[in-house]
């Protein structure tokens, strides 16, 4: 399986998932009221004025943007950023004289992200395309990265956890919603292609994400799990996928696990500082 192969694969799934919202969301919106992944994680208040679409285009894992601390002010970036719900709600949270970025591959989705940030009324808000692992902004220039089930989508999280490190300010911070492993996972699903796409095969192991942050340059790694998935939630994942399910699920049950992974970037943050330290 290949970087290219896994790319490809995971454009097209998102690509999809926004060509359905657009043309009614019947699909997604069923689906997230079962989906032990996506289900239930913003609370009503948080999302009541938002555009529809960009809540139905979320496949997240978690709610990054109310664990992140965001503050008045703060350049965000959101790391394969959908339908745009966490650029969003990050507008709001950092305010007029504060940024939200959002990064997506996927014409379609910065095609929708585009559309509910104009029925949002949202000014402070910037949609990019490009990869996660070649971010197209400058060295320290934004405070806090955040992303909401996408860095297991990637074949390269070396080059993604490098470029984030390279973007963050001197005392940024990484705050994002990921799904992780716990344990040894059968090689039959880390393999498949399809369930890359799915938030499975390509999730790290805890360690193995504290030892990628760490090696990026990142101090202070946490990751707190969020939710765990059980055997009932590991057959929803593996049904329709070319693996034995009944073979596979029990082997996977309480292994996979959202969780809220923070780090830091090494330096304190200056305000008004514009010294090469800490400014593009």
């Amino acid at each position: 399986m290949s970087e290219t192969d896994v790319r490809e694969t995971v454009r097209e799934r998102y690509a999809e998932a926004a060509r359905s919202v657009q043309a009614g969301a019947s699909c997604c919106a069923g689906r997230k009221e079962w989906d032990p992944i996506t289900s239930n994680l913003y609370a009503d208040a948080e999302t009541r004025d938002l555009p529809e679409n960009a809540v139905l285009a979320s496949l997240g894992c978690g709610n990054p943007t109310a664990l992140a601390e965001l503050r008045e002010g703060e350049t965000v970036l959101d790391l394969g950023s959908g339908g745009g719900v966490d650029v969003l709600l990050s507008a709001r949270r950092v305010g007029p004289t504060g940024k939200a970025y959002g990064l997506d591959m996927t014409d379609d989705m910065l095609a929708l992200a585009r559309e509910n940030q104009r029925k949002a009324g949202a000014e402070n808000v910037e949609f990019l395309k490009g990869e996660i692992e070649a971010i197209p902004l400058p060295d320290n220039s934004v405070d806090v990265i955040i992303s909401n089930c996408v860095i297991n989508l990637s074949a390269d999280k070396d080059k993604v956890l490098r470029e984030a490190f390279r973007v963050l300010k001197p005392g940024g911070r990484f705050a994002v919603s990921d799904v992780v492993t716990r344990g040894a996972i059968p090689e039959d699903v880390r393999r498949d292609v399809l369930l890359w796409a799915g938030c499975i095969a390509g999730a790290l192991d805890e360690n193995d994400y504290r030892m990628k942050l760490a090696a990026a340059g990142f101090e202070a790694i946490g990751i707190e799990p969020t939710r765990v998935y059980k055997v009932e939630d590991a057959r929803e994942f593996l049904t329709g996928k070319s693996v034995d399910v009944d073979a596979i699920a029990g082997e996977v049950g309480d292994k996979f696990m959202s969780a809220f992974v923070r780090a830091k970037k090494p330096g304190a943050k200056v305000d008004g500082c514009c010294a090469p330290s800490c400014c593009s």
